[in-house]
Protein backbone atom coordinates (compact mmCIF):
# COMPACT_ATOMS: atom_id res chain seq x y z
CA UNK A 1 0.00 0.00 0.00
CA UNK A 2 1.58 3.12 -0.90
CA UNK A 3 1.79 6.00 1.71
CA UNK A 4 0.78 9.22 1.01
CA UNK A 5 2.84 12.06 0.42
CA UNK A 6 3.39 14.38 3.60
CA UNK A 7 1.76 17.61 3.55
CA UNK A 8 4.29 20.35 3.50
CA UNK A 9 3.77 23.62 5.42
CA UNK A 10 2.90 26.72 3.46
CA UNK A 11 6.24 28.41 4.00
CA UNK A 12 8.15 25.42 2.98
CA UNK A 13 5.74 25.45 -0.15
CA UNK A 14 6.31 29.19 -1.10
CA UNK A 15 9.90 29.62 0.09
CA UNK A 16 11.33 32.63 -1.59
CA UNK A 17 13.85 32.34 -4.27
CA UNK A 18 17.07 33.39 -3.67
CA UNK A 19 18.79 36.40 -5.81
CA UNK A 20 19.22 35.53 -9.70
CA UNK A 21 22.63 36.08 -11.48
CA UNK A 22 22.61 36.14 -15.01
CA UNK A 23 25.38 34.43 -16.84
CA UNK A 24 26.01 37.53 -19.26
CA UNK A 25 27.60 40.21 -18.11
CA UNK A 26 25.89 43.39 -17.66
CA UNK A 27 27.47 46.61 -19.32
CA UNK A 28 26.31 49.84 -19.95
CA UNK A 29 25.71 50.08 -24.39
CA UNK A 30 28.36 52.26 -25.96
CA UNK A 31 28.17 53.66 -29.06
CA UNK A 32 29.78 50.89 -30.47
CA UNK A 33 27.01 48.76 -29.61
CA UNK A 34 24.88 50.65 -31.16
CA UNK A 35 26.84 50.86 -34.25
CA UNK A 36 26.94 47.22 -34.46
CA UNK A 37 23.20 47.16 -34.64
CA UNK A 38 22.73 50.00 -37.04
CA UNK A 39 25.10 48.14 -39.32
CA UNK A 40 23.23 44.71 -39.48
CA UNK A 41 20.28 46.66 -39.54
CA UNK A 42 21.15 48.31 -42.89
CA UNK A 43 22.64 45.03 -44.48
CA UNK A 44 19.77 43.20 -43.57
CA UNK A 45 17.08 45.44 -45.39
CA UNK A 46 16.94 44.14 -49.07
CA UNK A 47 16.15 47.64 -50.05
CA UNK A 48 19.26 48.66 -49.27
CA UNK A 49 20.85 45.83 -51.01
CA UNK A 50 18.64 46.95 -53.82
CA UNK A 51 19.34 50.60 -53.85
CA UNK A 52 23.06 50.54 -53.45
CA UNK A 53 23.02 48.06 -56.52
CA UNK A 54 21.85 50.06 -58.65
CA UNK A 55 23.38 53.11 -57.91
CA UNK A 56 26.31 50.84 -58.61
CA UNK A 57 24.92 49.87 -61.88
CA UNK A 58 24.24 53.14 -62.51
CA UNK A 59 27.55 54.65 -62.28
CA UNK A 60 29.69 51.92 -64.01
CA UNK A 61 27.04 51.47 -66.75
CA UNK A 62 26.60 55.34 -67.70
CA UNK A 63 30.65 55.79 -67.26
CA UNK A 64 31.64 53.14 -69.73
CA UNK A 65 28.73 54.01 -71.99
CA UNK A 66 30.04 57.76 -72.04
CA UNK A 67 33.63 56.87 -72.94
CA UNK A 68 32.32 54.10 -75.19
CA UNK A 69 30.19 56.67 -77.24
CA UNK A 70 33.29 59.49 -76.93
CA UNK A 71 35.61 56.36 -78.35
CA UNK A 72 33.14 55.56 -81.47
CA UNK A 73 32.68 59.03 -82.58
CA UNK A 74 35.80 61.05 -81.12
CA UNK A 75 38.40 59.96 -79.14
CA UNK A 76 40.44 63.41 -79.10
CA UNK A 77 38.74 65.28 -75.94
CA UNK A 78 41.01 68.38 -76.07
CA UNK A 79 41.04 70.19 -73.11
CA UNK A 80 38.27 68.36 -71.38
CA UNK A 81 40.14 65.89 -68.55
CA UNK A 82 39.41 62.27 -69.34
CA UNK A 83 37.45 61.50 -66.01
CA UNK A 84 34.96 64.29 -66.35
CA UNK A 85 33.16 61.81 -68.30
CA UNK A 86 32.26 59.98 -64.83
CA UNK A 87 29.56 63.12 -63.87
CA UNK A 88 27.13 61.58 -65.70
CA UNK A 89 27.06 58.25 -64.11
CA UNK A 90 27.82 60.16 -60.29
CA UNK A 91 24.75 62.68 -60.92
CA UNK A 92 22.07 59.88 -61.62
CA UNK A 93 23.62 57.61 -58.83
CA UNK A 94 23.52 60.74 -56.10
CA UNK A 95 19.63 60.09 -56.38
CA UNK A 96 19.86 56.36 -55.34
CA UNK A 97 22.00 57.81 -51.99
CA UNK A 98 19.45 60.38 -51.40
CA UNK A 99 17.06 57.74 -51.41
CA UNK A 100 18.96 55.20 -49.15
CA UNK A 101 19.96 58.77 -46.92
CA UNK A 102 15.94 59.02 -46.12
CA UNK A 103 14.80 55.46 -45.93
CA UNK A 104 17.67 54.93 -43.01
CA UNK A 105 15.18 56.59 -40.27
CA UNK A 106 12.14 57.82 -42.27
CA UNK A 107 11.48 54.26 -42.69
CA UNK A 108 11.57 52.95 -38.79
CA UNK A 109 9.09 56.16 -38.26
CA UNK A 110 6.86 54.66 -41.17
CA UNK A 111 6.95 50.71 -39.52
CA UNK A 112 6.92 51.82 -35.54
CA UNK A 113 10.30 50.19 -35.38
CA UNK A 114 11.62 53.93 -33.92
CA UNK A 115 9.85 52.71 -30.54
CA UNK A 116 11.98 49.50 -30.41
CA UNK A 117 15.26 51.22 -31.47
CA UNK A 118 14.72 54.18 -29.18
CA UNK A 119 13.40 51.40 -26.30
CA UNK A 120 16.65 49.19 -27.08
CA UNK A 121 18.87 52.88 -26.94
CA UNK A 122 17.15 55.48 -25.05
CA UNK A 123 20.13 58.08 -25.97
CA UNK A 124 18.88 59.68 -29.26
CA UNK A 125 22.11 61.46 -30.01
CA UNK A 126 23.85 57.91 -30.04
CA UNK A 127 21.11 56.70 -32.06
CA UNK A 128 21.35 59.15 -34.60
CA UNK A 129 25.30 59.45 -34.44
CA UNK A 130 25.06 55.48 -35.01
CA UNK A 131 22.92 55.90 -38.20
CA UNK A 132 24.84 58.81 -39.49
CA UNK A 133 28.54 56.64 -39.51
CA UNK A 134 27.32 53.30 -40.77
CA UNK A 135 25.86 55.30 -43.17
CA UNK A 136 28.62 57.98 -44.13
CA UNK A 137 31.29 54.80 -44.00
CA UNK A 138 29.14 52.59 -46.25
CA UNK A 139 28.39 55.28 -49.22
CA UNK A 140 31.85 56.65 -48.83
CA UNK A 141 33.62 53.24 -49.61
CA UNK A 142 31.18 52.39 -52.70
CA UNK A 143 30.80 55.25 -54.21
CA UNK A 144 35.15 56.00 -54.16
CA UNK A 145 35.53 52.42 -54.80
CA UNK A 146 33.27 52.49 -57.79
CA UNK A 147 34.08 55.91 -59.35
CA UNK A 148 37.74 54.62 -59.18
CA UNK A 149 36.73 51.42 -61.33
CA UNK A 150 35.12 53.57 -63.78
CA UNK A 151 38.08 56.48 -64.38
CA UNK A 152 40.20 53.46 -64.92
CA UNK A 153 38.08 52.08 -67.59
CA UNK A 154 37.64 55.37 -68.80
CA UNK A 155 41.45 56.14 -69.30
CA UNK A 156 41.97 52.76 -70.74
CA UNK A 157 39.15 53.52 -73.85
CA UNK A 158 40.06 57.15 -74.82
CA UNK A 159 43.44 58.51 -75.55
CA UNK A 160 44.14 61.57 -74.01
CA UNK A 161 46.61 63.31 -71.28
CA UNK A 162 46.61 61.56 -68.32
CA UNK A 163 44.96 62.88 -65.26
CA UNK A 164 47.27 64.10 -62.26
CA UNK A 165 47.70 63.03 -59.15
CA UNK A 166 45.37 65.59 -57.92
CA UNK A 167 42.58 64.92 -60.44
CA UNK A 168 42.19 61.25 -59.69
CA UNK A 169 42.17 62.28 -55.74
CA UNK A 170 39.39 64.53 -56.78
CA UNK A 171 37.04 62.04 -58.96
CA UNK A 172 37.52 59.58 -56.44
CA UNK A 173 38.21 60.22 -52.76
CA UNK A 174 36.47 63.78 -53.22
CA UNK A 175 33.30 62.43 -55.22
CA UNK A 176 33.15 59.80 -52.61
CA UNK A 177 33.05 62.03 -49.48
CA UNK A 178 30.79 65.13 -51.33
CA UNK A 179 28.27 61.93 -52.33
CA UNK A 180 28.23 60.92 -48.81
CA UNK A 181 28.40 64.33 -47.24
CA UNK A 182 24.83 64.60 -49.26
CA UNK A 183 23.56 61.50 -47.83
CA UNK A 184 24.27 63.03 -44.34
CA UNK A 185 22.17 65.74 -45.66
CA UNK A 186 19.25 62.96 -46.73
CA UNK A 187 19.19 61.53 -43.74
CA UNK A 188 18.48 64.62 -41.46
CA UNK A 189 16.04 66.03 -43.22
CA UNK A 190 14.81 62.08 -43.25
CA UNK A 191 14.58 62.57 -39.13
CA UNK A 192 13.46 65.85 -39.56
CA UNK A 193 10.47 65.16 -42.16
CA UNK A 194 9.49 61.89 -40.53
CA UNK A 195 7.77 60.59 -43.97
CA UNK A 196 9.76 58.93 -46.73
CA UNK A 197 8.40 60.14 -49.65
CA UNK A 198 8.27 64.13 -48.70
CA UNK A 199 11.73 63.54 -47.51
CA UNK A 200 12.59 62.50 -50.74
CA UNK A 201 10.45 64.56 -52.67
CA UNK A 202 12.42 67.78 -50.94
CA UNK A 203 15.80 66.30 -51.30
CA UNK A 204 15.55 65.55 -55.12
CA UNK A 205 14.18 69.21 -55.08
CA UNK A 206 17.27 70.51 -53.08
CA UNK A 207 19.35 68.92 -55.59
CA UNK A 208 17.67 69.68 -59.33
CA UNK A 209 15.24 73.05 -58.48
CA UNK A 210 18.30 75.70 -58.39
CA UNK A 211 19.78 74.23 -61.87
CA UNK A 212 16.36 74.16 -62.82
CA UNK A 213 15.00 77.72 -62.10
CA UNK A 214 18.66 79.53 -63.13
CA UNK A 215 17.83 78.33 -66.65
CA UNK A 216 14.54 79.76 -66.89
CA UNK A 217 16.03 83.11 -65.51
CA UNK A 218 15.87 85.26 -68.72
CA UNK A 219 15.38 88.62 -67.44
CA UNK A 220 18.24 91.06 -66.72
CA UNK A 221 17.35 91.91 -63.38
CA UNK A 222 17.48 88.65 -62.52
CA UNK A 223 21.23 87.63 -63.69
CA UNK A 224 22.76 87.90 -60.42
CA UNK A 225 20.37 85.98 -58.98
CA UNK A 226 20.54 83.54 -61.99
CA UNK A 227 24.32 82.96 -61.55
CA UNK A 228 24.12 82.20 -57.92
CA UNK A 229 21.70 79.07 -58.54
CA UNK A 230 24.06 78.31 -61.51
CA UNK A 231 27.32 78.50 -59.26
CA UNK A 232 25.74 76.86 -56.00
CA UNK A 233 23.81 74.31 -57.38
CA UNK A 234 24.49 70.38 -56.01
CA UNK A 235 25.46 69.16 -60.13
CA UNK A 236 27.57 72.16 -60.50
CA UNK A 237 29.41 71.82 -57.37
CA UNK A 238 29.72 68.27 -57.98
CA UNK A 239 31.13 69.05 -61.47
CA UNK A 240 34.00 71.19 -59.93
CA UNK A 241 35.75 67.56 -58.86
CA UNK A 242 35.82 66.78 -62.02
CA UNK A 243 37.55 70.55 -62.98
CA UNK A 244 34.47 71.40 -65.26
CA UNK A 245 31.82 73.49 -63.90
CA UNK A 246 28.20 74.19 -65.17
CA UNK A 247 29.33 78.27 -64.04
CA UNK A 248 32.36 79.86 -64.91
CA UNK A 249 32.92 81.34 -61.55
CA UNK A 250 32.09 79.71 -58.00
CA UNK A 251 32.94 76.99 -56.18
CA UNK A 252 36.32 75.39 -57.13
CA UNK A 253 38.85 72.56 -56.01
CA UNK A 254 37.49 71.09 -52.35
CA UNK A 255 35.08 74.32 -52.30
CA UNK A 256 32.21 72.43 -52.85
CA UNK A 257 33.10 69.80 -49.88
CA UNK A 258 33.43 72.49 -47.39
CA UNK A 259 30.00 73.84 -48.46
CA UNK A 260 28.20 70.48 -48.27
CA UNK A 261 29.80 69.97 -44.98
CA UNK A 262 29.07 72.94 -43.55
CA UNK A 263 25.03 72.21 -44.98
CA UNK A 264 25.14 68.79 -43.63
CA UNK A 265 26.28 69.65 -39.84
CA UNK A 266 23.42 72.07 -39.87
CA UNK A 267 20.87 69.66 -40.82
CA UNK A 268 22.04 67.36 -38.45
CA UNK A 269 22.28 69.47 -35.52
CA UNK A 270 18.56 70.17 -36.47
CA UNK A 271 17.90 66.88 -37.10
CA UNK A 272 19.26 65.79 -33.12
CA UNK A 273 17.34 68.86 -31.65
CA UNK A 274 13.77 67.48 -33.08
CA UNK A 275 14.49 63.97 -32.30
CA UNK A 276 15.59 64.94 -28.54
CA UNK A 277 12.40 67.09 -28.66
CA UNK A 278 9.89 65.18 -30.37
CA UNK A 279 7.66 62.28 -29.00
CA UNK A 280 8.20 59.20 -31.10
Amino acid sequence: MTTPPTPQAPSQRHAPAGPYTSPIPVRRATLGDAIASEWTKIRSVRSTMWTLGVMIVLLIGIGLLAALVVNAVDSDLGSTPVLSLGFFGVLLGSICVITLGVMTIASEYGTGMIRTTLTACPSRARVLGAKAIVFFLLTFVITTVTTALVAVLQTALIDGAAPSGGEWLQATVGVGLYIATLGLLSLAVGAIIRHSAGAITIMIGVVLLPLVLAMFMFTDSLADLRLALFQYSIPSQLSAFYSTSVAESGPSGWDPLWIMLGTAAVAMFCAFVTLDRRDV
